[in-house]
């Protein structure tokens, strides 16, 4: 198939450009760039030392013979973004082209105005293209799981079933979002929903949970196809954050009592559940939600992991528990079903000690590129 993906030049987008072009798909990235621009804003550098787009592809291209197109410009923009895909023409859009930040979307007015605008604007965009211009082709379009918040039931893939004055219906499942980044999120599934409903599009809503590690096999190939491995309080993730940690011998960063719960996935799985959506699409009219996850941890549960296999390796590992910037619940009940991605064929990669020491070794490697500054959380939820 012929596949845009959109956001190619970031964490996820990049690692499920190459895969999908190794896999035979011809594929095309289109990026504003913006990433790196925000990098420089925050004065941060991902820990693993990223190359240029253009020579990222073009070692790509030596390496395999696989060509990867190119179009830099930005989706909130509707003529480049349209004139791009009539020039690639895709079966299948992987949308990961938005900022995807909680902390971020927080820090500040002109963040969360800039989060919000940068994700619901650009998705929109996306859905008159594909409505005017490509009715058939199939989005496969990055949600999260942070859209249903902490709920004290059961979380659904995507609708719930309920019973009320005697009467049934099935609906979407309730959103309980935690940032402007996240309530981005829930109006993009929205206008996804609505536009699949009167312009019988056909769409796939990945609610992702939090994705961990930087090895792919294309990935791993070279150096100049490295992904990124971002650790600061803005853009990190808790294990990628907290594997850095323990690598320079600071302490591991708790929020609050570290019972926060929620789905995470390693990154060789996020390119093959986009895979597995190219490959099974949504029928037209039909705005199909997947819960994108494979395990469930309490953020302490990661903590204490990476002690221990940190412990193993020789390295001395504390936790401390800081007062959480965050405004959200620090001990709940969590269980979400993700049974659908297993069903079409997920063989999911489980959080092992092998994986663990991998990406302790990796922070070890990489570990003199470390600005401590940037360790500790700085945007407050309250302001």
């Amino acid at each position: 198939m012929k596949v845009l993906v959109i956001g190619g030049d970031g964490y996820c987008g990049w690692a499920t450009a190459l895969y999908l072009s190794n896999q035979g798909h011809e594929v095309g990235i289109l990026d504003s760039l913006v990433r790196r621009h925000w990098d420089m804003e925050l004065c941060v550098e991902t820990l693993t030392p990223i190359a240029p787009i253009q020579t990222r592809l073009q070692r790509w291209q030596d390496l395999t013979g696989k060509s990867i197109d190119l179009f830099v410009g930005d989706i909130n923009n509707y003529e480049f973004l349209k004139n791009a895909m009539l020039q690639f023409e895709p079966d299948a859009v992987v949308h990961f082209g938005e900022q995807r930040s909680a902390p971020f979307s927080m820090i500040d007015r002109e963040h969360a105005v800039l989060t919000q605008v940068n994700n619901v604007i650009g998705n929109l965009n996306l859905l008159y293209v594909m409505h005017h211009h490509f009715p058939d082709c199939h989005l496969v379009k990055l949600g999260t799981m942070g859209e249903y918040g902490t709920p004290n039931i059961d979380i659904e893939e995507g609708y719930i079933t309920i019973e009320h004055n005697g009467r049934k219906d099935t609906l979407p499942y309730p959103k309980q979002p935690g940032s402007f980044y996240h309530l981005s999120k829930v109006h993009d599934s929205h206008n996804i929903h609505f536009a699949c409903k009167i312009w019988g599009l056909r769409a796939t809503d990945l609610n992702q949970g939090v994705v961990y590690g930087v090895l792919t096999e294309e990935t791993g190939m070279d150096e100049l196809l490295i992904n990124r491995l971002d650790y600061d309080g803005v853009f990190g993730t808790a294990l990628n954050r907290f594997c850095i940690q323990a690598a320079i011998g600071h302490p591991l960063t708790v929020y609050g009592k570290g019972g926060q719960t929620r789905g995470f996935l390693d990154i060789r799985d996020t390119v093959r559940c986009i895979e597995i959506a190219i490959n099974n699409p949504a029928n037209a009219g039909e705005f199909r939600v997947f819960n994108q996850f494979t395990e469930m941890f309490s953020v302490s549960d990661l903590a204490m992991m990476v002690k221990k296999a940190g412990t193993a390796m020789g390295l001395n590992i504390e936790i401390n528990h800081l007062d959480n910037p965050r405004v959200e619940l620090e001990e709940h009940y969590f269980n979400a079903k993700n049974t659908k991605l297993i069903d079409l064929g997920l063989q999911p990669h489980y959080l092992s000690d092998s994986l663990l020491d991998s990406l302790l070794n990796f922070a070890v490697k990489y570990k003199n590129r470390v600005d401590q500054q940037q360790i500790l959380p700085k945007v407050k939820w309250k302001g």
